[in-house]
Formats: structure tokens, C-alpha cells, sequence
């Protein structure tokens, strides 16, 4: 991106003032290398995002900010219903709710190594991955529509985990006004099949060791030391997220002349919050959160039954899950006055600081987790919300590393089993049903993520807590 076009406030942060249509500014958080290196369809895009229906304060694009569908991916903006705000399908993203739970395992680098391989085959063979792969679950109609509107609670109802698994799940595993009749029946037979399953792209489930702690006293409180091993999962609603932004786009783009919105992307189609459409559109996304949620929680007790015939020792817990392609109701303070406000987060983690009542009790003292997923052949992070992101960001953060390089280029300079043979050279054992999709996933198609988190921090984002890296990753 050329930086010439963006006054820039500080080291970390970017604006561009209102111009043109745009209601509101546009603010980019990035060093001036992520700056530079950010493709100028973000800056377009923003720019379109802070033009739409009551929008809040401003339309902020993360460090890890790359092009999307319609709002750039690492962007968020919050819309007031009162004022005309809109839901967008666009800037909650087609895989409703990715996001990234981390457990514990009470475990030792070395404990694993002895048994790498045995450990990596039996995730492997318990975890479905790869495109259109299906496990082992298959729901009827009456089913379906249970797990869309119970969520993680209703895969604990169904025996997947147990209630500890809650209490360290973002909206206690289930989020209010699902509305499985919103949903349609097409969608709801993709995911018959697809409950406790990877998916594909950059989805995963990585067992990784922390080989730093930054913050030792929010480590403590989240339980993490150098050398512990923890595992997390990074997937979402699948087939049933995608088809239901499919179907809402088209709805929203063919309806959005009678709401009198005047769209500057096709991609960008909205509906007004308090219309009969918005309020359908919302119904089915929280379908597709819960459906995340129930899919991780499940997923979660196939990776206690894996560890279970390796490591019997082994006791997950826990940490939290987050999810990072959301639109919630939330309270902020925009112009001295607290709102409740919807605020889209596509491919951004909602990071709030110390003290927020909706953090889990035992952790509240420091701040919510946020957790970072990186690349199979680096590392990830584990950071804390910190209090002023609630004014730069919406209580945002960074969600990841942010691709650099599209999957058909990367396949151009990466050959899959090359790959997984450099990695485990490496000690980085990969099990993935597709070379091809190694080689989409590459570490080189993504930006570094160690500049993302530290530019997250140094904005007043989020602060890092851990570093994790990669032992055995199963990649779809």
C-alpha cells in the first residue's frame, strides 16, 4: 500500500479522513513494513466499509489486514441500530465463527516426543480433515436444528466434553437468537455430515510447546510455563457458514435498493439491523456460531480420545475459545456515551481488557485470551486483551498472520510433500489428506506472524502473553 495516502497518528497507527462518501474515518493499525506490504484493495475497501449505515467512530483494518470479500479480512466496524446501522454478511465473513480454542494438556515437550508419530497417526485418525470431509456423526433434521440453537452446550448434552469446557468458551459455548428456521434446508444438509471436522484451507489442529513467556503473571493465571505443551484447533462452521453467506448475500445485495442503501461494492450488500431481513440474516449467523461452537467442542473430545490411547497421563483443559468471523451486541462508549452497538469482526479477535464481566471470572484479573494461529512451520501467540482497546479498536485484535501470497501462487512455488519432509526434517511432523493443500497453507504465503502481534501490541491492542510452536499439525 503506498503510505503517502494515509496521515499516519503514531509508529502504529494509520488514518484516512473522511472524503467522498465515507461517514466516518478509516484506521489501519500496522508498523509502516505491514503498511507498505498491505495490498491497496485494503485501503479501498476500508474507505467503502466507512460509507455504510450508521456506522460508529471509525472502520479499523488489523496488522494481519489483507483483501476479502467485501470488508477487507482484519476488519472491523461496529453499526448502531438506532441510527440505521446494518448487518453485513460480507463483514462477518463465509466461515460464520473460525476461531481458535486452546487447551491444556498438563504435559511436557519431552512427554511427547517419545511417542511423536504414534500421537500424530491417532489425531490424525480421529480428526477428519481435508475438503468435504465428513465424520463419523450424522444428524437428522430435528438434530441439526438442536445444535444450531444450543451450540457447544448441546454437543455437551450429547456427551462431547464436559461443563468445565463452558465456563472457557466465549458466550458459554452458545450464543442467544439463533434462528434454525432461517436457516436453509440446503445449508443444514451440508453440515448433516460435517460436525467434528477440520475442513480445509487454513484450518488445523496443532500440538504446540511454548517456547516464551512474555507476560509471566498473565501466563501464570492462564497456566502456561516454557515448555508446557498445549493444543489448539482453528476451524468453523464449514459447509453450513458458507452456504449461509452465500444465500444472504444474494438476498441482501438484490434487496438493498428497496432499504435505500446505495451499495459502493456489490460485495459490501447489507441490510438494515431492525429489518425483517437483517434480523433473518442474524438469526441463521448465530446459527453458524453455535454451529462452530458445538464443532470445536466436539472436536475437542476427539482429541481427549486420541490422547487417551497415547497418553492416558494426558488431562486437556480449557484455556478458551474465541472466534474471530463474528457480528455481536456488545456495550462500547462512542462519543462519551455507552451504545450497544453490533460490531463485525471478519478475521479480527475480540480482545477485551481487564475487569470485562464477560471474560471468565478466573481470568478477568488480566484480560481475555486472544489467541493467534500461525503458520504449520512457525509459531502462534497467545496475548491478553489490554483496556485501551475498547477506544482504538472495539476491543479488536489481530486474528492470525495474514496472508502475503494467494493459493494458486503458493502452489506455483511449494510442492506439498517437499513441504511436509522439510518440516519433519525440522521436527514438525504434518498429517494432511491433500499435498496440494500443504502447499496452499506454505509458511511463506503468510505474513510473519511475529511482526502482527508485536505491531498488535505496540497499538494498544493486545499484549503478548506466549509464543507457541508447532510439534504435529493435522492440516486439511
Amino acid at each position: 500500500m503506498e503510505t503517502a495516502t494515509l496521515h499516519r497518528i503514531s509508529e502504529q497507527e494509520w488514518r484516512i479522513e473522511p472524503h467522498g462518501k465515507m461517514l466516518v474515518p478509516a484506521v489501519i493499525y500496522a508498523s509502516e513494513r505491514l503498511a507498505r506490504e498491505m495490498d491497496e484493495k485494503v485501503r479501498e475497501q476500508l474507505e467503502n466499509v466507512a460509507s455504510l449505515p450508521g456506522i460508529e467512530r471509525a472502520a479499523y483494518a488489523m496488522p494481519d489486514a489483507h483483501w476479502g470479500y467485501g470488508f477487507p479480512i482484519g476488519g472491523v466496524a461496529a453499526f448502531d441500530a438506532g441510527r440505521g446501522g446494518v448487518v453485513s454478511a460480507g463483514g462477518v465473513g463465509f466461515d460464520i465463527s473460525c476461531g481458535v480454542r486452546t487447551m491444556l494438556t498438563g504435559l511436557q515437550a519431552e512427554d511427547i516426543e517419545e511417542v511423536k508419530q504414534e500421537l500424530a497417526n491417532a489425531l490424525f485418525h480421529h480428526i477428519p480433515a481435508g475438503v468435504g470431509s465428513r465424520g463419523k456423526i450424522e444428524l437428522t433434521d430435528a438434530e441439526l436444528d438442536a445444535m444450531l440453537e444450543g451450540g457447544a452446550e448441546w454437543a455437551l448434552r450429547r456427551g462431547y466434553g464436559c461443563e468445565a469446557d463452558l465456563s472457557r468458551t466465549e458466550e458459554h459455548g452458545r450464543v442467544e437468537g439463533a434462528n434454525a428456521l432461517a436457516i436453509s434446508a440446503f445449508a443444514k444438509n451440508r453440515q448433516r455430515r460435517e460436525m467434528g471436522t477440520l475442513g480445509s484451507g487454513n484450518h488445523y489442529l496443532e500440538v504446540q510447546r511454548v517456547t516464551e513467556v512474555y507476560d509471566e503473571a498473565a501466563a501464570a493465571v492462564f497456566g502456561l510455563r516454557v515448555n508446557d505443551v498445549v493444543v489448539s484447533i482453528h476451524c468453523g462452521s464449514r459447509g453450513l457458514g458458507h452456504q449461509i453467506g452465500t444465500e444472504y448475500l444474494r438476498e441482501m445485495l438484490v434487496q438493498a435498493k428497496s432499504y435505500g442503501i446505495e451499495l459502493p461494492d456489490r460485495e459490501l450488500a447489507c441490510a438494515p439491523i431492525d429489518s425483517p431481513l437483517g434480523q433473518k440474516y442474524l438469526g441463521a449467523m448465530r446459527g453458524g456460531i453455535n454451529c462452530a461452537l458445538a464443532n470445536r467442542q466436539i472436536i475437542t473430545h476427539l482429541v481427549r480420545r486420541a490422547f487417551a490411547e497415547v497418553l492416558p497421563a494426558a488431562e486437556l483443559t480449557v484455556l478458551y475459545d474465541v472466534s474471530h468471523n463474528t457480528c455481536k451486541v456488545e456495550e462500547h462508549r462512542t462519543n462519551g456515551t455507552e451504545k450497544t452497538v453490533f460490531v463485525h469482526r471478519k478475521g479480527a479477535t475480540r480482545a477485551f481488557g481487564p475487569n470485562h464481566p464477560a471474560v471468565p471470572e478466573a481470568l478477568r484479573a488480566v484480560g481475555q485470551p486472544v489467541l493467534i494461529g500461525g503458520t504449520m512451520g512457525t509459531a502462534s501467540y497467545i496475548l491478553r486483551g489490554m483496556e485501551e482497546g475498547e477506544a482504538r479498536s472495539f476491543s479488536s485484535s489481530c486474528h492470525g498472520a495474514g496472508r502475503q501470497m494467494s493459493r494458486t501462487q503458493a502452489t506455483k512455488h511449494w510442492r506439498g510433500r517437499q513441504l511436509m519432509d522439510e518440516l519433519a526434517a525440522r521436527g514438525i511432523l504434518i498429517r494432511s489428506p491433500s499435498p496440494r493443500g500443504v502447499a496452499e497453507e506454505a509458511p511463506g504465503a503468510y505474513k510473519d506472524v511475529s511482526v502482527v502481534v508485536e505491531a498488535s501490541e505496540n497499538a494498544g491492542l493486545s499484549k503478548r502473553v506466549a509464543r507457541l510452536e508447532p510439534m504435529i499439525c493435522i492440516k486439511g
